[in-house]
């Protein structure tokens, strides 16, 4: 055989052919040789590699790169080229002294598996499982798993591969349980996922819980119950049942689900309403009820469909009767014969009617299975067994059947509701049928139930008298109560004691509920004497109530008791503390007066500065005003007086201001006006939250003005600016502005402007960065020296002060003048100057200067109006006195009486005058 010509080394190849004639065996010049000759033909470096690996055959990087060009050649061809051949077979040469290199065992392996040759490729993968150690056996049974999944592997084969690779690595046999599901070998599948449940080490490399294992097992076993057996199917879901809660509506489903494939329909319906009947939660019920009401009707509808076509058939057979020769009529009659045989006696008409009566009969059920649902959830819930109770309306027997399993199961230390209504709806229950005996019978057992509290108990006794009420069985029902509310023996309570359990009924006795009922009914049917001993019987247990105390009150009253009636009265307000009595004392209060009046005012008076005394300040407000009605009706007007200023020290401060102002009102009206001006200062003075104190302010302004006391409502105004910010609250100072417009000059309205400033000042923030010196001059600091350092730390000049200045005549004259003004509080406005002689001497611009030959009676005599004095300022008092001096006087005492008033009325001008001409005498 001739050796191509091209693969004889050229000239260029020389050099290297010479090392390797020196040196054969070295790895360096072979791979310098095979680097030269990168770009030659592959046959050239095939061949150099085969005169290589022939010198070194146990070199694995010659090996390797060899078989990885070889590789390379081969890739685009297709499976079918001789190239693939050549391939295998070099690397079964490779393995000769390569067969402990897994890295050549995969290459092998996955160039046999692109090749599709199944035997020589399982072959090679056992061999390279027999030829590499065990702990490289991982890499080799991976790409194992891949080749027997493909397509064209037989599946015992796969089987066989996947059973040796549990043993080699049993944790894997999760993907042997899916390679069998996708391979449709349920039985199988079935019986490996089962036995993965039983094992107690399982751990899932996947992350899969146990719980989700089950639930596949659960569907692989119904989904083929047809193709799986060996396994108990019923035992297994039913064990998932009760280990897993919350899934306990879709296994009963799946087990439903497995007998209906198997065509076990009856078992099925056993199934289902099992179902129904144990779970605990509305979810899985809704899910068991959905599934069995489609089961149903998937049932009826099949059945339906299976009529219509024997109908047909019957149909197509009746009109062919003619054609007895046609073996093809004969066939189809045996047929229908014998689909009949096969029905047997179940198939006639009437079992749809069976099945549509079956579908009803579940959606008419479903109410009730609901209700019995929530009520295993908890069987003492009482709200549920009424509405179990409603769900049989119409059917008294279900009903009472029902009250009687409700008072069994429901223990009423564990209720959720109030249990003694079950036995008062049961016992409703007889009334409403005419049977007032077995009522009876009911509520006898009812009192003897020992409930958690007494008022379940009084509320049993309660209906059971309202009933024997219904009936007019007046005397039964004060017998009822008579023996519920009476007290348990001394030996009943020694017994109970040594048992150490006690019983409501014990307790019964003490219940307000049934001795609130007991006193109507003595009201409504018994005597005044009855009633009486009730009431004192409630007064003596310490149960009573307020409104007991007042209901008992007012029943003595209503047989003309009235002292007695005062006795509960006091019996009440010793009994009772504060906020309780509130209602006791108002109501004895006014009913005191109003049966005595005036006859017992000593008493009276006693019981309201008791009442008073023990009040909260909170609520002693209406009986202050009560106490001065009492005073101003039937007492003096100088004690109602009184009783107001008590008030409004004994009031709350936020209730000071309406105090006061009802107190300056009554005073008004009783003693005038003038006699309000002391309560205002009072009142301004009394500690009134800063708001308050400014209303009041304005208040006492405005009288002031009303009075023409010009002065003294300004000085009002003086004292309440230091209360307002002429920024935050102008309304004060809008109203002294309109006031010094009306009624002031010049110099009053610049003191107003002076003041504001000052009080402008002083809210500011700026006043803190005033000097020390001057803050410790004094504590209101002089205005000029607060201006002039203002100005220095470059605060403008505000437009109050310079509108002052341009009032100003001369800045120079008036500034020792301005400095020694001072506000004060409640006296002439008019500016103070001092003297040299250091006498004060009060500088009104408002006083008239009289000329002094205004006396001359020839003079021209200026006529000023007169306006009379309003009758307000003079009191409700004096004016009953006049009246009564006018009765009882005679004609010289009215003519002295009219001087007097004529000189009373003299205006201001015509008294100064006459002053001075008695002085000048």
């Amino acid at each position: 055989m001739s050796i191509p010509q091209e693969l004889y080394p050229s000239q260029d190849d020389l050099p290297y052919e010479e090392e390797l004639l020196r040196n054969p065996f070295s790895l360096k010049l072979w791979w310098r040789y095979l680097v030269a000759r990168t770009d030659s033909p592959h046959t050239k470096r095939f061949t150099i590699y085969e005169r290589a690996l022939k010198a070194l055959p146990g070199s694995y990087k010659l090996w390797y790169a060899f078989l990885r060009e070889r590789l390379e050649l081969v890739r685009p061809l297709p499976i079918t080229h001789r190239e693939y051949q050549k391939l295998n077979n070099t690397f079964e040469r490779a393995l000769v002294t390569m067969h402990k290199m897994p890295r050549i065992w995969i290459m092998y392996l996955l160039t046999l598996t692109e090749q599709k040759l199944v035997t020589k490729t399982r072959r090679t993968f056992d061999r390279a499982l027999c030829s590499l150690p065990v702990t490289q056996h991982d890499r080799v049974w991976d790409p194992y798993l891949v080749f027997v999944s493909q397509r064209g592997v037989p599946i015992e084969t796969s089987l066989r591969v996947y059973r040796r690779y549990l043993k080699y690595d049993p944790s894997h046999i999760e993907d042997f349980i899916e390679f069998l599901v996708n391979s449709g070998l349920w039985q199988e599948a079935a019986e490996r996922l089962a036995g993965v449940l039983n094992d107690d080490r399982f751990y899932s490399i996947k992350g899969k819980t146990k719980h989700k294992l089950w639930l596949e097992l659960c569907d692989l076993l119904v989904q083929h119950a047809d193709v799986v057996s060996g396994l108990n199917v019923d035992a297994i879901i039913r064990g998932g049942i009760r280990k897993f809660t919350d899934e306990v509506g879709r296994l009963w489903t799946a087990l439903a689900d497995y007998y209906i494939r198997r065509e076990l329909t009856e078992k099925a319906r056993d199934v289902f309403e099992e179902g129904m009947t144990t779970v605990v939660t509305v979810r899985d019920f809704s899910v068991i009820f959905d599934a069995y009401a489609q089961f149903e009707e998937t049932v009826l509808l099949v059945k339906m469909e299976g009529v219509s076509e024997d109908e047909l058939d019957e149909g197509e057979g009746n009109g062919e009767e003619d054609e007895d020769d046609d073996d093809e009529d004969d066939r189809l009659h045996v047929a229908k014969i014998e689909r009949k045989l096969k029905r047997f006696w179940l198939s006639d008409d009437k079992e749809v009617e069976l099945r549509m009566a079956r579908v009803e009969y579940l959606l008419d059920r479903r109410p009730e299975l609901a209700n019995s649902v929530l009520l295993r959830q908890n069987p003492h819930n009482v709200e549920q067994w009424h509405r179990r109770v409603k769900l049989f309306e119409g059917n008294p027997t279900k009903q009472i059947l029902t009250y009687t399993e409700a008072v069994r199961t429901v223990d009423p230390m564990k209720a959720v509701g109030k249990p003694h209504t079950l036995w008062v709806a049961f016992a409703k229950l007889y009334e409403d049928h005419k049977d007032v005996v077995n009522a009876r019978v009911i509520f006898d057992k009812a009192v003897q139930v020992n409930y958690k509290t007494v008022d379940n108990l009084a509320s049993v006794w309660c209906e059971w008298a309202e009933m024997e009420l219904r009936h007019k069985n007046f005397k039964g029902a004060l017998e009822l109560m008579r023996r519920a509310t009476a007290e348990p023996s001394v030996e009943v309570k020694r017994r109970v004691a040594a048992d150490g359990n006690e019983p409501v009924q014990i307790k019964l006795h003490k219940s307000l509920r049934l001795w609130a009922f007991y006193v109507d009914l003595e009201e409504s049917l018994g005597t005044l004497e009855s009633t009486r001993t009730v009431y004192e019987r409630i007064l003596d247990l310490r149960i009573a109530t307020p409104q007991i105390i007042i209901n008992y009150a007012m029943l003595l009253e209503e047989h003309k008791y009235f002292e007695d009636a005062f006795k509960v009265y006091e019996r009440g307000v010793k009994i009772f503390k504060y906020p309780h009595v509130k209602d006791i004392w108002v109501t004895y209060l006014s009913k005191f007066v109003k049966r005595y009046g005036k006859s017992k005012l000593e008493r009276a008076r006693e019981l309201f500065e008791h009442a008073v005394e023990v009040t909260p300040a909170e609520s002693v407000k209406p009986l202050y005003l009560q106490y001065a009605k009492l005073e101003e009706d039937y007492g003096l007007a100088k004690r109602a007086m009184k009783v107001y200023d008590q008030s409004t020290k004994a009031v709350p401060p936020h209730e000071k201001l309406s105090m006061y102002e009802i107190y300056i009102a009554r005073a008004a009206e009783i003693f005038g006006v003038p006699r309000t001006r002391e309560i205002y200062e009072q009142a301004i003075e009394s500690g009134l939250p800063d708001k308050d104190v400014k209303t009041m302010c304005m208040k006492y302004a405005e009288l002031e003005k009303s009075l023409g006391e010009i002065d003294r409502a300004r000085g009002v105004f003086i004292y309440a600016s230091q209360f307002a910010d002429p920024r935050s609250d102008p309304d004060i100072w809008n109203k002294w502005n309109d006031f010094e417009v009306n009624h002031g000059n010049e110099d009053t309205f610049r003191e107003m402007l002076r003041i504001k400033r000052s009080v402008s000042a002083s809210y500011s923030q700026t006043h803190f960065i005033l000097p020390e010196y001057l803050m410790q001059k004094d504590k209101q600091p002089n205005l000029d020296e607060a201006m002039d350092a203002l100005k220095k730390a470059g605060v403008p000049e505000d437009e109050m002060a310079a509108l002052e200045k341009q009032l100003l005549p001369d800045a120079g004259k008036t500034a020792t003048k301005d400095s020694n003004r001072k506000v004060v509080g409640f006296v002439s406005a008019g500016v103070e100057s001092q003297t040299e002689g250091g006498l004060k001497v009060a500088a009104n611009h408002e006083d008239i200067e009289l000329p002094e030959e205004s006396d001359s009676e020839d003079d021209e005599r200026v006529e000023i109006a007169q306006k009379d004095v309003p009758s307000a300022v003079f009191g409700g008092l004096v004016r009953k006195r006049e009246e009564g001096d006018d009765n009882d006087g005679n004609g010289d005492d009215s003519a002295a009486t009219k001087d007097t008033d004529d000189g009373a009325r003299l205006g201001a001008l015509e008294r100064i005058k006459r002053q001075r001409r008695g002085a000048m005498v």
